[in-house]
């Protein structure tokens, strides 16, 4: 299955931070674009993992 969720991406001097709006808590950081929105997939994958399992 595909999903796709929404990214709000900013920069914050040398970082990138993001967040999904869609998954609370799920945000992710890096030192470009690409390795931020990364992070932020892997968290909101990890989020979506833990919910499935409670």
């Amino acid at each position: 299955m595909h999903n796709e969720f929404t990214a709000i991406v900013e920069r914050d001097g040398k970082w990138f931070i993001a967040y999904c709006p869609e998954v609370p808590g799920a945000n992710g950081q890096g030192r470009t674009k690409a390795a931020c929105l990364k992070n932020l997939a892997k968290a909101v994958q990890l989020l979506l993992e833990d919910s499935k399992i409670k």
